[in-house]
This record gives structure tokens, sequence and C-alpha cells, in this order.
């Protein structure tokens, strides 16, 4: 039996468009074992879907209403019920959909995800996952947004969620998990950290490998690493300039030097290799929001059709893997 993954089309910088490219990539490449469901206007994303020609495995599935990236995500959600965010988290609930997919405002994904699907039992507060390449493969880092404001129990709940995460997606037997801090001491960082440290050092259940520091990301030091939102989305943010402002400092640097372009070309040919590390396609496209009651991947705002493609099939492994009840083993007293 095909997976079902509903997709918010209208979610994204390049929406619908983008998403409806990914969405028929993924389904032409599954062989028919993916269904992909299209939420949005009915009118605005069928011609865009019937300009791919004939594709079997997607269907539009009427959503009247969208939440613009600018919106309120509170307001958004209470003032748009049908909006393609909601009727496709609204299909997954209802067990028309395996999984739910969004590239849209990450408030309202998060806020209509717990008003519609709502939390798995004893779950403090939900948390978005996302992933670095790293010079041996990929770390996972949660929280990157979702929870501002958290405390000790709350980033212990991430670490056995993103524990959970890192063996059935990552296929890590025994995920090393970390908690971010300003010194890999015990006694480093603030409150919060010291408070942390202590409740994962004291959990047999996780393979805690003490504090971690910036510097240790990139290098894999742990395949999980825990860190309120605040500062896991100024990483995230200041991740996502690398291979912007990297690739045009060592152009002002070769400039100055008056390479040769042999020289040039050879450099660009490296970094072009160096960006497709930090692609999401090669990290499943998206990010999971876990801790709520279903599969729900959210996706950056400036998405590719690939990374579309990726995180639908990501998402359908999830479905199929049953993710969600993993995590709530993980979190059973």
């Amino acid at each position: 039996m095909a997976i079902r993954v509903a997709v918010d089309a209208m979610g994204g910088d390049q929406a619908p468009t983008v998403i409806v490219e990914g969405a028929v990539r993924a389904a032409q490449s599954s062989k028919g074992r993916l269904q992909v469901q299209l939420c949005g206007p009915e009118t605005v994303v069928q011609p865009v879907l019937e300009s791919f020609g004939a594709v079997s495995g997607i269907e539009v599935v009427h959503a009247p209403e969208v939440i613009g990236m600018g919106d309120s995500p509170v307001a958004a959600v209470r003032t748009k019920p049908n909006s393609s965010i909601h009727v496709g988290l609204r299909r997954h609930k209802e067990s028309r959909a395996d999984a739910f997919l969004s590239a849209g405002n990450t408030g309202a994904i998060a806020a209509a995800s717990l008003f519609v699907l709502g939390r798995l039992p004893g779950v403090f507060r939900p948390s978005i996952t996302t992933f670095y390449p790293t010079t041996k493969g990929a770390c996972t880092i949660l929280d990157v947004g979702s929870n501002m404001d958290s405390r000790p129990e709350h980033l212990q709940q991430f670490a056995k969620m993103g524990s959970a995460y890192a063996r059935i997606m990552m296929d890590i037997a025994h995920p090393r998990i970390a908690l971010l801090s300003v010194g890999e001491e015990q006694a480093k960082g603030n409150e919060l950290v010291r408070s942390t440290h202590e409740l994962l050092l004291n959990d047999i259940d996780l393979n805690f490998i003490g504090n971690v520091e910036g510097r240790d990301i990139l290098h894999q030091k742990a395949d999980v690493i825990v860190c309120d939102g605040f500062i896991g989305n100024v990483i995230l943010k200041f991740g996502e300039s690398i291979m912007t402002a990297v690739p045009e400092m060592i152009q002002q640097e070769m400039d100055q030097l008056k390479a040769k372009p042999s020289e040039v070309a050879l450099l660009k040919k490296a970094l072009s290799r160096l960006a497709r590390r930090f692609d999401p396609e090669n990290y499943g496209g998206g990010g999971p929001l876990l801790g709520v009651e279903g599969e729900v991947f959210i996706l950056h705002g400036s998405t590719t059709a690939g990374a579309v493609e990726e995180c639908i099939k990501t998402a359908a492994q999830a479905a199929k893997a049953n993710l969600t009840n993993a995590i709530q083993k993980a979190l059973a007293p």
C-alpha cells in the first residue's frame, strides 16, 4: 500500500511551483510507493500540476485559505481554519494521510500541529530539529526555534526525542548525545545548561557524552546536540550564511592575489562540492517537528524542488517506521 503524504502546496517563497515540482519528482521516482496530496486552492494548484503533464500518484486537495509567511502564527491558526496547513494536518489526523510537510510559516505550522494533532502524552513542548553536515557525516541539533525559553526538563526531553530520531531515521544504534555549552566542563554554562547537564548525566536511557562547544559541531563530536531554541535558531541562521558569505570572502582574496583563471576554476569546483554538503537535499530535505501526535516535517521557506522531493521521501520513511511511536516509547517513564 502506498504511503500517503499531505503537502502544503502554498508554503514557501516560491510556492506553489517549487512545491508541486518536488511532489511530481517524488511521485515519479517512487514507482507507486507514494501518494502525494497537494493541499491548496484548487484553481491555483491544479494548473501548476497540469503543466508537468500526466503524473500518477498525485491529487489536489482543495484548501481555500493560505497562511502567509508574514502572518501572525496564533492569529492565522485561529482565523484561517481552512488553510492549506490546516487541511493537510486534518487529513493526517483523520488517517487520510500518513504524514504532513510544509515550507510555510514555521510558527503557524507548529501552532496548527498542536491545535490539530496535539502533543504526545507527557511532552512538555515539541521541538524543531535540523541537521548539520560535518567532517564525518551529519549531526542532529534541537531545538532550533520552537522554544525560546526552556527548562532543564524540556531539554532532557529534546535529548530523548533526538536520540529516538537518530536511532530510527539515521540508523545509529547508540546515538551520542551532547549538550551545547561554552565549555566542556560540567560546571561551565548558565544555570539552564548546568541543571540540564545533571539531568542528562543521570539519565540511563541516554548515551550522554557531556558538553560540546560551538566549534565542535562541524567536527561531529556528537550525533545529537541539545540546546534551547534561542541558541539553536542563532546557530541555524548563522549556518545558513556560511555558503553565501564564505565564497564571497574567498573570491575577494583571490582577486587580491590576482589568481590565475585555472586556479579560480578549481577553487569554484571545490566550493561547489562543499556547497552540496550543506544542501538540505542531502539531509532529508527538512526537519521534523518532534513531540506532536503525528509525522510533521518543516522545510526552509527558500526550499528547492529537490529538497521538497527528499522531504516527502523522508516523511514517508518516518511514517513507515512509525517514528511517533518510537518517540512515545522513548519518553515513557
